[in-house]
């Protein structure tokens, strides 16, 4: 992409009103921009990180389930089904269509798979099972604020989980931590898995898993045990029963909650040089709540010995959109926004010097072509523009590399290779960066 033709409004001055890191530099380098409370549109450069995260997600549940797509709009009488439509409380948006039909826009979808599962599986040889959609959501928050941190629509994953009874239940819940420790890690974030409330979901097995940064909304307390977890151990599959049980009780056996479940009971019973405290986003749930759904909304399967099977589920979800916020709380400095690879929004940027010396110019396009050939996401700023502007602007969107090129550099045959996380600034030729860069 040609920064001369793209869509990136980045803002000069800090955008007012905006109270934390990630809402400032959202706004700031053109990812959203605020349409209502709570409410944002997503631009060019905002819907890449998007689709990367999405995608990323989507790949690991792949493994372990099937993608639907379930609507946004849902009939409030499935609600009153399963007893949440008048529970669930305001963040509910109830609405009422022209012929006096009352509709909701749907907060979660336990109630509408559930439906959907009960009118079409009669069987227990069609158990288990596991779906997935990335879907829109809302919730009319009281006070939406700090951007897509906490806004009134977002972009969720949600899974559901159905089982002949409750071990095969667990096993499913297993999978879903696998999976998510293993979708955080592959995003370049370390997210701790913790024990916490069920909240209006319901269920008995929850866990929510936190990024930690210094703006977390939770308080955290955890053994440092939780991050040394081996997610690459010889024979750990999502067919492994045995070595998912193993994760789970590892997981699971070294204390880690925030604030609302913490105990200073256990706490005190972890050594303490390994104690570890912060703050925390959270951006996943998991729940394993048996029959609550099932049960209450009448899904029925035959067994195989003829007897009608209740069938044990689960839910899971993943925050996609406030994935964007979190990371950037996460990984951040003073000059703007530090992308991991694999979501930023283009591997490299590249940025002339002097756009008005022809040498520059030429090696500046000879080098965008040959890292597009090399199958790379690459930003070029081609403007008219002054040097310090351009490489001012490359750090506020946080490309994980920048190649500056100029007169001074070319007559000695190099240009300058800059990684922005740590800093570092390397002299190569045209060649040695290539290569670098697309190893």
């Amino acid at each position: 992409m040609r920064l001369s033709q793209a869509f990136l409004p980045v803002l000069k001055e800090t955008p007012s009103g905006a109270e934390i890191a990630s809402h400032k530099l959202m706004l700031q380098a053109g990812l959203i921009r605020q349409t209502a409370a709570g409410i944002y549109a997503w631009l060019p450069l905002g819907i890449r990180v998007l689709k990367k995260i999405e995608q990323i997600v989507r790949e690991e549940q792949d493994r372990i389930g099937q993608e639907m797509l379930m609507p946004t709009i849902q009939p409030a009488d499935l609600w009153r089904e399963s007893g949440r439509y008048d529970a669930y409380g305001p963040e509910m948006l109830r609405i009422t269509d022209r012929h006096d039909r009352e509709m909701l826009y749907g907060p979660t979808n336990e109630d509408m798979i559930t439906a959907l599962f009960r009118d079409d599986v009669k069987s227990y040889r069609e158990l288990p099972r596991m779906l997935y959609h990335i879907q829109w959501k809302f919730r009319d928050e009281v006070r939406p604020r700090f951007g897509v941190m906490r806004g009134r629509e977002f972009l969720m994953k949600d899974a559901y989980s159905f089982d002949l009874d409750e071990e095969g239940a667990k096993l499913s819940y297993y999978r879903q931590l696998l999976a998510y420790l293993r979708t955080f890690r592959r995003m370049g974030i370390k997210a701790v898995p913790m024990q916490a409330d069920s909240g209006p979901i319901g269920g008995k097995l929850s866990h929510e898993f936190l990024v930690l940064a210094p703006n977390g909304e939770s308080e955290v307390f955890y053994d440092a045990a939780v991050e040394d977890v081996d997610l690459d151990r010889d024979g750990l599959s999502y067919d492994d029963d045995a070595g998912l049980k193993a994760l789970f009780d590892e997981v699971t056996g070294a204390y880690a909650r925030t604030d609302e479940t913490h105990e200073e009971e256990y706490w005190a019973q972890v050594p303490e040089d390994a104690k570890r405290t912060g703050r925390g986003i959270e951006v996943g749930h998991i729940f394993y709540f048996g029959p609550k759904y099932s049960e209450a909304m009448g899904l029925k399967v035959s067994g195989s010995d003829g007897s009608m099977i209740t069938p044990m589920m689960g839910s899971y979800g993943v925050g996609v959109s406030r994935l964007v916020g979190a990371i950037i709380e996460a990984s951040h400095d003073e000059n703007g926004i530090i992308w991991p690879e694999a979501v930023a929004p283009w591997n490299v940027g590249i940025v002339t010097m002097r756009a008005d010396d022809d040498a520059t110019v030429a090696a500046a396009e000879s080098l965008y072509g040959d890292l597009q050939a090399a199958g790379l996401d690459v930003l070029y700023d081609d403007r008219d523009e002054r040097g310090g502007v351009k490489l001012g602007g490359m750090d506020l969107m946080g490309l994980p590399w920048q190649v500056i090129i100029g007169p001074r550099g070319l007559k000695d045959g190099v240009v300058e290779v800059k990684n922005r996380a740590t800093g570092e600034r390397e002299q190569l030729t045209v060649q040695d960066t290539l290569a670098k860069l697309s190893s």
